[in-house]
């Protein structure tokens, strides 16, 4: 397994197990990025591609689903005991339940990925197109990488839910564990565990894009333009800090 595809794992359970959108959203997300980067290269215009097809995966999980966050799914979450924990995924088939939805979602998310990126380019606006673009970019990684977590701002696809760039954060810091020689990821990387309680702290124990900020965002020319005037510098540069 690829170092992206590892370091998906913490976002599983909706964020290390906080209940919050379903890993399998956050996992597409990085997927129509990686596409975007491969048919518009890096920059805005691929990123807003990215942005927009986060947007559709979203909907498509939620027309399958009925709800997008963990919790509502499953009833679980880390505050739930390891009796609870084990009930659910080993004796009411729990495991099993989210290899099906999984299996569902992966032919349509791949088709709504397809269908967003096939069509004509939407006028992109100025870079950064989202928080979670520049907080990868202010944590160094690719441009690659950066495209491929453009999709995760605004609570996902600008749907509100939990903090988009406190996702990529986790994720980009599990891909530098996975590279200084960490062998197998899990829920309690130390230094993940130090950017979500960093993060807390700057929102006040608030978790959802649309509760930090106090609004949802129409489209993706209004969150980029929420950023280019600083909105979420606070939490952005927090989360940089490593």
């Amino acid at each position: 397994m690829i170092p992206e595809e590892q370091a998906v794992m913490p976002l599983a359970g909706g964020i290390m197990q906080h209940g919050y959108q379903c890993g399998m959203m956050w996992g597409a997300a990085l997927a129509a990025g990686a596409q975007a980067y491969r048919l518009r290269g890096p920059g805005r215009h691929a990123e807003t591609g990215a942005l927009i097809a986060a947007q559709g995966l979203v909907e498509t999980f939620r027309a399958h689903n009925k709800q997008v966050n963990c919790i509502d799914l499953t009833g679980i979450d880390e505050s739930s005991s390891a009796l609870r924990m084990t009930t659910y995924f080993l004796l009411q088939g729990g495991t099993v339940s989210c290899m099906r939805m999984a299996i569902r979602y992966a032919p349509a998310a791949f088709d709504t990925i397809h269908s967003a990126l096939s069509g004509h380019d939407v006028e992109a606006p100025s870079a950064p197109v989202s928080c979670s673009a520049l907080l990868a970019q202010k944590m160094g990684v690719t441009d690659m990488h950066t495209t491929m977590a453009t999709g995760f701002a605004g609570g996902i696809g600008l749907s509100g839910g939990a903090c988009g760039a406190l996702g990529a954060a986790i994720w980009i810091i599990g891909m530098n564990s996975i590279r200084d020689g960490v062998g197998k990821l899990d829920f309690m990387n130390p230094k993940a565990t130090d950017a979500v309680k960093r993060f807390v702290k700057c929102t006040r124990a608030e978790f959802e894009c649309s509760k930090v900020v106090g609004r949802r965002f129409e489209d993706v020319a209004d969150h980029a333009a929420y950023i280019r005037d600083g909105g979420c510098a606070n939490i952005i540069e927090t989360l940089a800090a490593q």
